[in-house]
C-alpha cells in the first residue's frame, strides 16, 4: 500500500487535507453556540444588564478564540432570541426583557412555517446580494422610494396600520436599485408572501410593536449602508436582517414541535 512521507495511507493523508481545507459548517455553528451560551449566561445572571454594551467583535475572538464568521453567527442569534440588538457604528447593547417570545406557533402550523422557513433561506442568498448591488449601483431617487417605505413602515407601527406592503415596498425597491431587472421580477413574483407575517397566523393575530420595531430599525441599518454605498455592510445588514427572521422562525418551530409532542401541554390564549 502506498504511503505519505509520514507513514500513514495516502488516502488518509488526503483525507486529513481536505478536512483542514473546509472546516465543517457544523464547526462553526457549535462554537457559535458556546458564545451565545456565554453571553446568555452573563445576561441571565445579570452580569450583563440592559443597555450595557457588548464586548467589540476583536475582542470576541480573542476572547473566546474564535474567527470573525463565528462572532458575527452568535451576535445574529443573540439578536434573534431578542437579547441585544446592534446599532451600526456604536456597537451591539443588552436588550431589556421581553415577556415570552416574539411570537408563539401554534402545532399546526409546522408544515406552513416549513415553508417559510424555505423562502426565507432563498431569500438570504437572494437578496444578501441585492443589497451589495444596490448599494453600487443606487441613485438618489431608489434612495428616496427606500425612505418613503421605511416612514410609511415606521408610521404604520405607530398607529396600528399594516406594515406588510412597506416591508415589501423597501425590499423591492433595493431590488429595482440593483440596475439588474431579474433581481425585481423575482421579487414580484413572489410578492408579499416573502414576508412571513403574512403566511402564519400566529404572527398575524400576535402583533408585536416590540418585533415590528427591532425590524424596522434592522431596515435602517440596510438602507443607511446603501445610502452610503458600502456594498460589504450592505451586504451584511441584508444577512443579518434575514438571518434573525430565519432564527426567530426556527425557535417558534422547535417550541411548536415540544408542545406537539407533549399530550399534556395546551397552548395558551
Amino acid at each position: 500500500m502506498a504511503t505519505s512521507t509520514k507513514g500513514l495511507p495516502a488516502s488518509s493523508a488526503s483525507t486529513d487535507r481536505n478536512a483542514l481545507a473546509a472546516p465543517p459548517v457544523r464547526r462553526v455553528r457549535g462554537l457559535a453556540n458556546a458564545v451565545v451560551e456565554d453571553f446568555s449566561g452573563r445576561i441571565r445572571d445579570r452580569l450583563l444588564t440592559p443597555g450595557d454594551k457588548l464586548p467589540t467583535e476583536s475582542e470576541i475572538m480573542r476572547a473566546h478564540d474564535v474567527s470573525r464568521t463565528v462572532v458575527r453567527e452568535a451576535l445574529s442569534k443573540l439578536q434573534a432570541a431578542g437579547l441585544v440588538e446592534t446599532r451600526h457604528g456604536i456597537g451591539t447593547f443588552v436588550l431589556p426583557p421581553r415577556a415570552g417570545g416574539v411570537f408563539r406557533l401554534d402545532p399546526s402550523e409546522l408544515g406552513t412555517s416549513a415553508d417559510v422557513l424555505a423562502v426565507l433561506e432563498l431569500r438570504i442568498s437572494l437578496e444578501t446580494e441585492s443589497a451589495g448591488l444596490a448599494a453600487m449601483r443606487r441613485t438618489e431617487a431608489h434612495l428616496q422610494c427606500m425612505a418613503e417605505a421605511l416612514r410609511d413602515f415606521e408610521h404604520n407601527i405607530r398607529s396600528g396600520g399594516d406594515t406588510v406592503a412597506h416591508d415589501f415596498r423597501f425590499h423591492l425597491q433595493i431590488a429595482e436599485a440593483t440596475g439588474n431587472p431579474y433581481f425585481a421580477d423575482i421579487m414580484n413574483h413572489l410578492g408579499t408572501t416573502l414576508i412571513p407575517r403574512t403566511r402564519i397566523a400566529a404572527l398575524r393575530v400576535q402583533r408585536s410593536d416590540d418585533y415590528l420595531g427591532r425590524v424596522h430599525r434592522e431596515h435602517e441599518e440596510i438602507y443607511s449602508a446603501i445610502a452610503r454605498q458600502d456594498p460589504d455592510s450592505a451586504r451584511a445588514a441584508m444577512r443579518i436582517h434575514l438571518t434573525n427572521s430565519r432564527e426567530r422562525l426556527r425557535l417558534a418551530q422547535e417550541a411548536a414541535r415540544q408542545q406537539a409532542a407533549s399530550p399534556h401541554t395546551t397552548s395558551s390564549a
